[in-house]
């Protein structure tokens, strides 16, 4: 299982990073999450298992634990591996991509709306995955939240306007 946690030279992190996302590397608040990530897993699994204990005894404290970071970390990791898996084998495709990308609609509803994977390959700024009515973007439910609290800002809600974009809608629609 080590595969999942690579080491990369730290040139090759920033430049990753300045390549993709070089507004995040900016905000000192992420920042400290990013190089403090392990901690809070630390701090999550103690608070779940002390506050377990306390509320219900050892038994409850280890159930809170093992539901509260184990199961839902084994939910997480399969959703995210289908979202980049299934999504690119099974499935239809609303745009003409340049890559194999479906939407599939088990993993949209597992992954929140991000199982809309060919909408996301075809408007990747775009904040909405669910193009059609039918597919449903609990993700993008939780941007407009956080942009109508001002936690968000600059969201991508429509499509651009592009000859790109043109035939994109012309492939979908036709």
């Amino acid at each position: 299982m080590l595969w999942l946690f690579p080491r990369h030279p730290q040139e090759e992190v920033n430049a990753h990073i300045k390549r993709w996302a070089p507004d995040l590397q900016k905000d000192a608040g992420l920042r400290f999450l990013h190089s403090t990530f392990l901690l809070w897993h630390i701090v999550m699994g103690a608070a779940l298992l002390a506050s377990g204990w306390a509320y219900g005894g050892p038994a409850l404290g280890v159930s809170w634990l093992i539901w509260g970071m184990a199961v839902r970390m084994v939910y997480v990791f399969h959703v995210t591996w289908f979202v980049n898996s299934a999504t690119h084998m099974w499935g239809y495709r609303n745009y003409e991509t340049t890559d194999d990308s479906t939407n599939l609609w088990w993993v949209g509803l597992l992954a929140f709306g991000e199982g809309w994977h060919n909408n996301h390959h075809a408007y990747q700024r775009m904040a909405r995955h669910g193009h059609r009515w039918w597919e449903v973007d609990v993700t993008y439910w939780a941007i407009l939240t956080l942009e109508r609290l001002g936690l968000a800002w600059d969201v991508v809600h429509t499509i651009p306007r592009s000859p790109s974009a043109a035939k994109s809608r012309a492939v979908a629609s036709g």
